[in-house]
């Protein structure tokens, strides 16, 4: 190898913010709706994950370059430039989401751990948020960083899944590419809950909030006060940025293609929840393709449930104006641990209150598409604001794909809401 060739081991050490972000985004919710998809649709809405694709990366690098740029996250820079009515609608509505993301995702986990081991699921689901609240409170961020980019590797059990599960591949290719639209409200609501599970708000607070945290561990300045030596960084951002979306869309089409390969190809077309879908798989997969779902559903699980409740403390700390991140000591930053932990908590609460973790599932992901599209055009606009980004506004090709996605967004939301009080 050439002295001057990137080195395997120096490309992955570039990656982090971006790669995580991107595999938190097959969280158990995201799984769930994915199986729904895949039983229910068969390979009909392959195409989505191509198209979601550009638009979700562009997205995930405004957001981050909202953070690495200005060393605000977003809620700070709402709270700095805009309305506060605007900043706390945001937050409220990301809150809602999130707590019911939470509560989805940890019941999914007790629920896997219970289909492999037996016992009692609620126990199980306590067991995972408490584990996640410890883990993300003591641990010192740089370690625990380390950890949420290894615990990516978890979502190759998906890879394996779609090997042993008997795809017709000419099909599914050609899904990719061939669109397989229905104008009905249940192809629509399933659209809103794809994108909203790709293009997910919660991401947008995390990846922010982490380029901060970056950039306080190299002991850098923001890059609005050094725009000349920006190059490097904002390279680094997008290179990161597309391996982790990369990641996430060919882990969410795996987990398509083998539920349509197998319960759609069956005729099981109501799967709700990622753990149906892995109970489901055994008879017509095999114990080894449940065993490999199931213990996915897990290993994500453990990686987003950090990442959802990490993004919900960034925005409220930051809309409170309070300091605080994942680099703090515990004593240091009470309110940011507290709003973590008491959003952790109440979202095992509200799962365990009544709500059905099979509708949860799905419709945290329709939730989360629904305010995607208004968080966006905020975005938008910080990321083209002078007194925000300094020289470093958003380029205007990049803008235009920014808008583009923006637009699909509400476009999509519109749709649905169409469906939803027309009944059409």
């Amino acid at each position: 190898m050439r002295k001057d060739s990137p080195s395997p081991k120096g490309f992955l050490s570039r990656l982090g913010p971006g790669l995580i972000t991107g595999a938190a985004d097959d969280d158990p919710s995201g799984i769930g709706t994915h199986s729904q998809v895949g039983a229910q649709f068969g390979y009909g809405l392959a195409w989505t994950f191509v198209f979601s694709f550009p638009l979700m990366v562009v997205i995930q690098e405004v957001a981050a370059q909202i953070g690495r740029v200005t060393g605000r996250g977003i809620a700070a820079n709402v709270r700095r430039h805009y309305p506060r009515g605007l900043l706390f609608l945001i937050v409220s509505l990301l809150l809602v989401a999130n707590v019911i993301n939470l509560g989805a995702d940890l019941s999914a986990m007790g629920a896997a751990l219970q289909l492999l081991t037996g016992g009692n699921a609620a126990l199980y689901t306590l067991a995972f948020g408490i584990i996640c609240v410890v883990l993300e409170v003591v641990m010192p961020y740089a370690r625990y960083a380390n950890i949420l980019k290894w615990s990516t590797l978890s979502l190759f059990t998906y890879v394996a899944v779609v090997m042993v599960a008997g795809v017709p591949w000419g099909e599914a290719l050609t899904a990719l590419v061939v669109p397989d639209i229905e104008w009905t409200a249940a192809y629509a609501t399933a659209l809103v809950a794809i994108l909203g599970t790709t293009i997910s708000p919660y991401l947008f607070f995390w990846q922010a909030g982490q380029e901060i945290e970056e950039q306080h561990r190299h002991h850098a300045r923001p890059l609005f006060q050094t725009p000349r030596t920006a190059g490097p960084e904002l390279e680094r951002i997008r290179v990161d940025t597309l391996t982790g979306m990369a990641f996430s869309s060919l882990i969410s089409l795996a987990i398509v293609f083998a539920t349509a390969a197998t319960l759609h190809a069956k005729g099981i077309t109501d799967i709700q929840t990622s753990s149906q879908a892995a109970e489901a798989l055994r008879p017509i997969a095999g114990d080894l393709a449940f065993a490999l779902f199931a213990l996915g559903i897990i290993g994500t699980g453990m990686l987003a449930v950090p990442v959802l409740a990490g993004s919900a403390a960034y925005a409220i700390t930051e809309m409170m104006g309070r300091t605080g991140s994942l680099a703090s000591k515990p004593l240091q930053a009470k309110f940011f641990y507290g709003a973590i932990a008491a959003t952790t908590l109440v979202g095992g609460m509200v799962n365990m209150g009544g709500l059905d973790p099979a509708k949860a599932l799905y419709w945290a992901a329709v939730v989360n598409g629904v305010l995607a599209a208004p968080l966006m055009a905020v975005m938008m606009l910080i990321v083209r604001n002078e007194k925000a980004m300094g020289k470093l506004v958003l380029p205007h090709r990049a803008t235009l794909w920014g808008w583009a996605a923006t637009a699909v967004m509400a476009a999509a939301t519109a749709v649905f809401f169409w469906f939803l009080f027309t009944g059409g």
